[in-house]
């Protein structure tokens, strides 16, 4: 099995984070190729930026798609999840979505605890496209946001474990995901300061990217019909501009 882990963010450290944290989800023959985005932000926290972000995304994906049996988008937000499903020939996960579906297996109610108030209107487009809003019970935030997203699990540690158990007694969430790449990882390790199950989005994104591939592979994509016309592109790298085409890599 082999999985694509694309970041369109273009911090190589949250990139290096998250490949760890699939290896040692993924079963011992998985093979994880991770890719940092080479341009755009140093981290994506608007839906303007995960514009941007999405097309890098699609791009990464486009670029090494051959031999691929499912890809993650690795950033929180899912930038160009929709678009690359419809897009590409194999099953695409994106990490918010995994985790709030994976979390909604969990329990009734559902919460995301982050680190920065900016992506509260970002994360709850998520939970709109995921289809979960009947079922969601907030976004808990610091009042401010993080400057050093490189320690912000050591620096809010405690203040994220105070925001899950607002999120659970106050809120009323029987599940509570950790939203944003900075955290990854975080989950296992407070879960036992945290009166609820917590989520971690690049665990939950892994194991439904083994799932998926193994449920949906790739000879069911060739025909849908949501697939785009093929049409000539300009300006996009030469493997994006073939998807397009419906060109054959090479």
């Amino acid at each position: 099995m082999r999985l694509l882990l694309v970041n369109p963010n273009m911090t190589e450290a949250m990139t290096d984070r998250m490949a760890d944290i699939a290896r040692r989800i993924a079963p011992a023959k998985t093979e994880i190729l991770a890719l940092t985005a080479q341009s755009g932000f140093p981290y994506i926290a608007s839906r303007a930026e995960a514009q941007i972000g999405g097309a890098l995304a699609c791009e990464m994906i486009a670029d090494h798609a051959a031999g691929a049996d499912a890809a993650i988008i690795a950033a929180f937000g899912d930038p160009g999840l929709a678009g690359a499903r419809e897009l590409f020939d194999l099953p695409v996960v994106g990490m918010a979505e995994a985790a709030l579906v994976s979390a909604a297996m969990l329990g009734e109610r559902i919460s995301i605890v982050t680190f920065s108030p900016v992506m509260r209107r970002w994360y709850l487009d998520s939970v709109r496209d995921a289809g979960l809003t009947a079922r969601f019970a907030g976004v808990r935030t610091p009042d401010g946001h993080a400057s050093d997203l490189g320690n912000v699990q050591q620096n809010l540690r405690a203040e994220l474990i105070r925001l899950c158990n607002r999120a659970v007694r106050e809120d009323g969430a029987d599940v509570v995901v950790l939203g944003g790449a900075p955290l990854a990882g975080l989950a296992p390790e407070i879960r036992g300061e945290v009166e609820a199950p917590v989520v971690d989005p690049i665990s939950a994104a892994t194991l439904q990217a083994l799932a998926l591939a193994v449920l949906a592979p790739q000879t069911g994509f060739a025909g849908r019909a949501s697939k785009p016309l093929a049409k000539t592109a300009t300006g996009l790298s030469p493997a994006l501009a073939r998807q397009f085409a419906h060109e054959a890599s090479g």
